[in-house]
């Protein structure tokens, strides 16, 4: 789930977010641990608005590292929420004025996992992921190919896995210098 939704200013209350919960290892730092929980408190503090969600487990849950869906909006790019990853079903919402504000934004982070463009025009959803300094970006909702590669820009990590790329990871490479044939 992205963490990051930068939406069309004309189009940002329209927004529909569907989340799963689920429980995960990461402890403080998901969405149910005590970094996170101070995180989404610090971001009502900052002049976010929550739209749903917030701190505290989903009803009927009373342990684990669990979250309410959590939907941020007003979020600035310079907001913690905004620069930080956090590990649960929570989305801030960052309105752009034109696609050079929007990739400006997605790529205004220190991270680069993965990215997500939406658009009813293909020809420009495939622009706008081809500025975005991301390791995987998914256009119109586009599922995994594991033939394609996995991995990050910035610091979400170098290496990648699956398909060739993922398996030049496992590849020791040699090269021989002054092998030429000898003279006869």
């Amino acid at each position: 789930m992205p963490a990051r939704a930068i939406v069309a200013e004309a189009i940002g209350t329209a927004l529909l977010l569907a989340a799963v919960v689920g429980s995960g290892i990461m402890g403080e730092r998901l969405a149910g641990g005590n970094v996170a929980i101070a995180l989404l408190a610090n971001t009502l503090a900052t002049g976010a608005t929550l739209v749903v969600g917030g701190t505290g487990r989903p009803e009927g849950v009373s342990k684990g590292f669990f979250a309410r869906p959590t939907v941020f909006a007003d979020v600035r790019n310079d907001m913690t929420i905004a620069r930080e990853e956090i590990f649960g079903p929570v989305l801030c919402i960052l309105p752009y004025e034109s696609e050079e504000d929007a990739v400006r934004i997605a790529n205004d982070s220190p991270y680069g996992l993965a990215a997500f463009v939406t658009s009813g025009d293909v020809e420009r959803a495939r622009r706008v992921a081809k500025k975005i300094r991301a390791g995987n970006v998914h256009i119109n909702g586009a599922r995994v190919d594991f033939a394609g590669s996995f991995g990050g820009y910035k610091q979400s990590g170098n290496g990648r896995e699956w398909g060739e790329a993922g398996l030049e990871e496992f590849l020791e490479l040699k090269s021989v210098f002054g092998y030429a044939a000898a003279a006869k």
